[in-house]
């Protein structure tokens, strides 16, 4: 796909959050963003158990939240999970490059953008997404647990959108692991002043660990993803053609 596709991909988006259009335009839209849920779905259907974890692309590899994702999906991986990101640079590919440190199985949900984020090497496969939305909805749904590592706003809107489905209710009690105490500080008070101030209840905290040491980051999952929901796999329909 060149730039010129690309950003026509881009616009068509763009122009759909501009406001109402007619309402052909907004039932063609609806059956385009069907059609990449469908193909999401048969994509992805089989590719777990998964974790997924978020992060900036902008981290090179001598950095050391780099190097701590790529421990983090090895150890990930070692548990029997697939580590699933977006599948970009950065701390995205370091947690997929730590999966296949270990043979273990590597995803991607690729977001299509006019002048960067190509799937790093390190994925077994991916798949390219048009809109976001439907990106983030992908990676919640195979998930049995998020990390979340220093990051922008892609960043904190994954991980705070994750929170806000399980504190809500519309998605089981998944953990959610933050790594990157130093980064995250002000983040970790600004939470704290929220549980203060009531905006939010002491059991939305109990899920919700910020920590640097993998050890206890792997104990965690083993307790609040392995031992409570298990790994439950998939498998592929002949009849649905879903076996090649």
């Amino acid at each position: 796909m060149d730039n010129k596709e690309k950003k026509e991909i881009v616009i068509k988006e763009i122009e759909f959050l501009e406001g109402p259009r007619s309402r052909w335009e907004e039932f063609k839209f609806s059956l385009s963003v069907m059609s990449e849920f469908v193909k999401g779905f048969r994509a992805l259907h089989f590719k777990g158990p998964c974790v997924t974890m978020f992060g900036s692309a902008r981290f090179k590899e001598d950095h050391r939240y780099y190097k701590l994702a790529r421990a983090m999906g090895a150890e990930v991986a070692k548990l029997g999970f697939t580590v699933m990101t977006g599948g970009g640079p950065g701390i995205m590919e370091a947690s997929n490059r730590g999966a296949k440190d270990v043979n273990g199985r590597s995803i991607g949900c690729n977001i299509i953008l006019p002048f960067e984020q190509a799937p790093n090497p390190y994925l077994d496969s991916w798949v390219d997404m048009e809109f976001f939305f439907v990106r983030k909805v992908l990676l919640a749904k195979y998930s049995y647990a998020f990390i979340t590592f220093p990051g922008g706003f892609g960043t904190m809107d994954e991980m705070f959108e994750a929170m806000t489905l399980i504190q809500t209710g519309k998605m089981a009690n998944f953990p959610i692991i933050v790594m990157g105490t130093d980064f995250y500080q002000d983040t970790i008070k600004m939470i704290e002043k929220m549980l203060d101030e009531g905006t939010i209840s002491p059991k939305d905290m109990d899920l919700l660990l910020f920590t640097d040491d993998i050890d206890e980051a792997i104990e965690h999952l083993k307790k609040h993803a392995i031992d409570k929901f298990g790994l439950r796999t998939k498998r592929p329909s002949w009849f649905l053609g879903e076996i090649h």
